[in-house]
């Protein structure tokens, strides 16, 4: 499996969704991802995040509640956000940033 740096360090966009199983938002998220991926194909990749299993990932980039989305290029944060989104207010900020 990929390490985590190794996804977010690509010059490509990569969208993560920190998430919870137990997250009633962040299940109503899951099928936004995959209409996203489907619309936007290999211009963008999409990674999920269980944050209970990955508890070190998500204290070293704070996130306190869950869903949170992060849009990274070449490691760098370039847009975050809390809370579940609509498809189209997410491919609004996506375009921002292709």
């Amino acid at each position: 499996m990929e390490k985590f740096n190794d996804i977010i360090n690509s010059e490509n966009l990569t969208l993560v969704d920190f998430f919870a199983t137990w997250c009633g938002p962040c299940k109503q998220m899951h099928p936004v991802l995959e209409q996203l991926k489907q619309e936007l194909g290999d211009s963008i990749r999409i990674v999920k995040l269980d944050v209970d299993k990955n508890d070190a990932l998500a204290a070293a980039y704070r996130i306190q509640s869950v869903p949170t989305l992060m849009l990274f290029r070449s490691g760098q944060v370039v847009w975050r956000q809390s809370g579940a989104m609509r498809l189209n207010d997410l491919k609004a900020i996506i375009d921002q940033y292709s």
